[in-house]
């Protein structure tokens, strides 16, 4: 790519959905209101109501992009597509679904010139949930008991195997629910397998804070300026709503053990539960930047740009020393929108200039 202060960047994952908003606004706000930074930003979505696709303070402009469920290459065809209305320098995947796709479209798009720096597939598929307690298993860090369940009368023979409600049931992808009883999980088992397919992992509940640390790995086993917060306040999907900026240096050098372990390379989200004992249980590994990441920049670690210079080659230099006492709350509000906006986005998939997007799922979003 080149300088990072004049390039375009495509982002995705530019939903605002109150109980479970994606990154994309958040990392697009983080390198808008950098000082350097004079690009272009382009906000990618898959569905004409993310709002984030309207946002113009943030992006330039807008194009849907099909469903992953459409296959890489049609994501590819509609990137090239794309590019010849706006060529594009980069991509900030933000959304978990995509990242196998755009992992393994990197060779494709670096031949367009499109840079991407995400995990590889085999550092993806270690740090998945139905991976993750082996992967903490052998690098000597504690985790919650997890089990991968694929039949539901395990809700029902459950404590025969020493598993006592409450219990976490989670999406293979997304999605966490807390369940009090056997009726409860299996009602939460059926909406998870419904929305993202089997299997569902279960997990004891460890009672605690949570926190969660955001960070860039440079693929050679070093963790960039991490940044910590402690929630707050959640949604009903436990996502942060309110949270205030941490220092937690035990938090660190767990992330940072799991970074070196893992080679990785890009964004990650490291989220814990901190016990009253002090002991530390890793929940989950996200493969991308949280929709908390704009903290990042009003505590002087703005890891997407962060991100962007390691793209560049630029040597990421320590940013802002770590701080605590940093509070951040969200909010909604409307954004007004012209209907022939909107009918471009639904019709063509983005501007009026741009080719019509051959994904009946998306264009009847």
């Amino acid at each position: 790519m080149k300088d990072w202060r004049t390039a375009t960047i495509a982002i995705t994952g530019v939903n605002a959905r109150a109980e479970n908003p994606g990154p994309g606004c958040a990392v697009a706000r983080c390198i808008r209101e950098h000082g350097e930074f004079k690009g272009k930003i382009i906000g990618l979505g898959y569905d004409a109501l993310d709002a984030g696709l309207y946002a113009r303070d943030l992006c330039d402009q807008s194009f849907l992009l099909p469903y992953p469920s459409s296959g890489e290459d049609a994501l590819l065809e509609r990137i090239k597509d794309i590019g010849t209305i706006e060529p594009i320098d980069a991509i900030i995947p933000c959304l978990d679904s995509e990242m196998q796709s755009f992992s393994r479209l990197k060779k494709s798009l670096s031949k367009n010139n499109i840079s991407l720096f995400i995990p590889s597939r085999d550092q993806f598929n270690l740090r998945a949930k139905n991976n993750l307690f082996a992967l903490c298993k052998e690098i000597g860090v504690r985790v919650p008991e997890t089990k991968t369940v694929t039949d539901p009368t395990f809700f029902d023979r459950c404590a025969d195997e020493g598993w006592g409600y409450p219990l976490i049931v989670k999406g293979i992808y997304y999605d966490a629910i807390i369940v009090y009883s056997a009726f409860d999980a299996h009602m939460a088992f059926s909406k998870l397998i419904g929305t993202w397919g089997y299997p569902c992992i279960v997990q004891k509940l460890v009672q605690g804070d949570e926190l969660n640390l955001a960070g860039v790995g440079d693929g050679n086993g070093h963790l960039l300026s991490p940044v910590m917060m402690r929630k707050r306040a959640v949604t009903d999907k436990g996502k942060a709503w309110a949270g205030v900026s941490v220092v937690d240096k035990s938090l660190e050098r767990l992330a940072a053990k799991l970074v070196n372990k893992l080679a990785w390379q890009g964004p990650l989200e490291v989220e814990v539960i901190k016990a009253p004992d002090g002991k530390i249980y890793l929940i989950e590994i996200n493969p991308r930047f949280p929709s908390w990441i704009y903290l990042s920049h009003a505590v002087g670690r703005n890891l997407p740009v962060a991100l962007l210079k390691t793209m560049c080659g630029e040597k990421v230099l320590e940013l802002a020393p770590p701080s605590s006492g940093t509070f951040f709350i969200r909010h909604a509000q409307e954004l007004i929108v012209q209907l022939q906006e909107f009918e471009s986005m639904m019709v063509l998939g983005g501007t009026r200039q741009a080719p019509i997007l051959k994904n009946t799922d998306a264009e009847s979003a």
